[in-house]
């Protein structure tokens, strides 16, 4: 199976200006008006309060200025890192299925996308098959 840019190169969300990923009930990271907090960056980081807390984290103003996590290439995978050390790392070890959940939680997992789920245990299944190694467990979330 050959892949191309079309599996990783996204620097926005397709189509995430038209989503709403305000959390209102988060009081501590508060949606600010007019911005947008879809997914931006390799490993996509959304939602208000992952940009706040992404922003104190690192150095950035997340709440104020989502737009640097597409803008800046620094910024873009500081979040990256960030949120894979505080929400997937730590799950790694549940199996693949636990990394599609802590990434798109309810989005996908539990019966909201399955055919995305499907295919993105395809594509990492054909990726350990290609570096020879087993894909273990827990494929699904």
């Amino acid at each position: 199976m050959m892949f191309d840019c079309a599996d990783f190169c996204y620097i926005e969300e397709i189509d995430g200006p038209s989503k709403d990923y305000c959390d209102e009930s988060n009081t501590q990271y508060p949606c600010k008006p007019n911005k947008g907090y879809y997914g931006r960056g390799p490993i996509q980081l959304s939602w208000n309060p992952n940009y706040g807390r992404a922003g104190e984290s690192i150095g950035f103003d997340g709440l104020n200025s989502p737009e640097t996590v597409a803008n800046d290439p620094v910024i873009s995978f500081k979040t990256a890192l960030w949120y894979w050390m505080n929400s997937v790392r730590p799950v790694i070890g549940e199996g693949f299925g636990a990394t599609i959940r802590a990434i798109n939680g309810a989005l996908e997992c539990d019966g909201g996308n399955p055919a995305t789920v499907q295919k993105r245990v395809e594509y990492f299944t054909e990726y350990c098959n290609q570096l020879g190694i087993a894909p273990g467990d827990n494929l699904t979330c």
